[in-house]
């Protein structure tokens, strides 16, 4: 409960800053009388809910991330497990993912409007292109470094190859396959409302855009607003599924200076001879290799 009322209060105080600087049109290098008031934004926010524009917008733009994304999670994870255990795959795929990946997806607009026939189909392409890369590359450095012995048991035990695929690869890489996916959701929004700005006619950037184009500062700033409510709800339920997947995992509650929980032990002073003496009690090292 106190690191809600932290996080709380650590809003209230970034907007009762917000409100102080606009209000005050404080101009220190930073001209923050240019900038509308939390009180203005408010209000055109309030403006906005009540008619359909927003709630318009709102859906086209999730209905782009989403498909984007889910089709930059299959593809990513398919690829990065084909390259990281294919050595064929990896020297037909590795140069020229290797070679487009630096690109920045934003940039592939022009090649998405040459290449398909609607806005909307290129909006998804970039989409599904800004989070493809980070879940390839998590992915890849993921199932690269999975312990051999885990593989070498299955085979052991007369796994083949889709046992070892669905009882070894896939489930130890998951953690970095997570990873990747709340990175990628996060660039995924970065791109599509850029994409959106450029070449879309609905969405939460092409509003926010056609705003600055009127000088309608509150309603910018309503678009910004929507657009980090709106990725920070994403990457949660992305980083809760995730958790959900990986219940298996070992977690540690972060409490600094706090210690684990567990009955209080006291702690021995270690023997001065290396040797026991015969018949009496043993030493930590014998106890630790008898555990062994």
């Amino acid at each position: 409960m106190k690191r809600y009322v932290l996080r709380v209060i650590s809003l209230a105080a970034a907007l009762a800053l917000w409100q102080a600087l606009t209000s005050l049109n404080v101009d220190l290098w930073l001209r923050f009388s240019q900038f509308p008031t939390v009180t203005e934004v408010a209000r055109a926010f309030a403006a906005r809910l009540s008619g359909p524009d927003y709630w318009t917008d709102l859906t086209d733009s999730l209905i782009r991330i989403l498909t984007g994304f889910l089709l930059a999670a299959v593809l990513g994870v398919a690829t990065g497990v084909l390259v990281a255990r294919s050595r064929l795959a990896e020297d037909l795929l590795g140069p020229v993912l290797e070679v487009i990946r630096p690109v920045p997806a934003i940039a592939l607009v022009p090649v998405a409007i040459l290449l398909f026939p609607s806005n909307e189909q290129g909006i998804v392409f970039i989409t599904c292109t800004a989070a493809f890369f980070p879940v390839l590359v998590s992915t890849r450095h993921a199932v690269r470094a999975l312990t051999p012995m885990w593989e070498e048991a299955v085979r052991t035990m007369g796994g083949g190859r889709w046992r070892i695929l669905g009882s070894v690869v896939l489930p130890g890489a998951l953690p970095g396959v997570f990873g990747g996916l709340s990175v990628g959701i996060g660039v995924s929004w970065i791109c599509v409302i850029s994409a959106e700005m450029i070449s879309g006619q609905y969405g939460v950037g092409y509003r926010t855009w056609q705003d600055y184009t009127v000088v309608d500062y509150p309603g910018v700033f309503v678009g910004m607003v929507t657009i980090g409510v709106l990725g920070w709800v994403t990457s949660t339920a992305v980083e809760l599924l995730g958790r959900r997947l990986t219940r298996w995992l070992p977690r540690t509650a972060y409490a600094p200076g706090a210690r684990p929980p567990g009955p209080a032990r006291s702690v021995k002073p270690a023997p001065t001879a290396p040797a026991a003496v015969p018949g009496g009690p043993a030493s930590e090292e014998a106890r630790d290799e008898h555990l062994v």
